[in-house]
């Protein structure tokens, strides 16, 4: 579920707040999307075949000394996915990591994490949403931005996706709201203070049989304006926008089921730079 339509600078919201569900054309979850001719599979395997034949024979051919020394043909920078070295970061309260280096990777480890908490389903249960809170923002920002979600995530919110007041869903339905980040970037960065920005994939919606919300996917980025503070960064304030989004594939969907299987089944990952 994302945290709404789109954030004030102050970590607020405007407009209605309202999650990305979506409903669906007919039935929420069988044959969502129809394969594709049998002409097109056989030619993406034979594509697939000959791709493959060509790597193998370009890898047996071994060391070649005439091979171009021009840095440009290297390929990309792998810094920008490569390991740090910074010491990987601590359990912290509410099942949040804490204790983030003072560093650009540092503050990277730091948004990342912070998105998957700022949407995620458990800061729709209002007995989570305190702690969550006083986790990852600033001391003097958490009253203020507590009583901004109370005022967002409201009872009858809750109700329009499905959840009772305690952020629960009805018996043999199966609430999902997590976020994946794809990669970070640091527009800007002081020892006191860093600016963010997490590119996210997520899933959201839930799984059931008489669920009206089916679970889909979205792609968006959260802005994070970090404060070092209690020798850790906090958040400060943060923005939400649509995308970057990629065309979608040609998988077919999962049914009820078998996605509250996964979400069950499957955990989420702590993410360090």
């Amino acid at each position: 579920m994302s945290p709404g339509d789109e954030h004030e600078a102050s970590g607020g919201y405007r407009g209605t707040g309202r999650t990305r569900t979506r409903l669906p054309d007919t039935d929420p979850y069988g044959g969502a999307r129809r394969g594709r001719s049998s002409s097109r599979s056989l030619v993406t395997v034979v594509g697939v075949v000959v791709l493959l034949i060509a790597a193998i024979a370009f890898a047996n051919r071994g060391g070649d000394d005439s091979a171009s020394t021009d840095p440009a043909a290297s390929g990309p920078d792998p810094a920008t996915t490569a390991a740090s070295g910074e010491r990987p970061v601590g359990a912290g309260a509410n099942g949040i990591p804490s204790g983030f280096a003072q560093s650009e990777q540092g503050a990277q480890s730091a948004a990342a994490n912070y998105a998957v908490a700022l949407v995620s389903a458990e800061i729709l249960k209002p007995a989570r949403r305190t702690g969550i809170v006083q986790q990852i923002f600033v001391a003097d920002k958490q009253a203020e931005l507590k009583t901004r979600f109370d005022q967002s995530y409201s009872k009858r919110f809750l109700a329009d996706i499905g959840l009772d007041a305690n952020g629960n869903p009805r018996a043999g339905s199966t609430y999902v709201s997590r976020t994946t980040p794809m990669g970070t970037k640091v527009t800007d960065f002081s020892d006191s203070a860093a600016a963010v920005e997490v590119w996210c994939t997520g899933l959201y919606g839930t799984a059931g049989d008489k669920s009206t919300s089916p679970v889909t996917s979205d792609w968006f980025t959260l802005t994070l304006q970090l404060r070092w503070a209690e020798g850790d960064w906090k958040i400060d304030s943060f923005a939400q926008k649509d995308g970057p989004a990629p065309v979608p594939g040609d998988n077919q969907a999962s049914g009820a089921d078998e996605m509250s299987k996964a979400v069950e089944e499957y955990g989420g990952f702590t993410y360090a730079r």
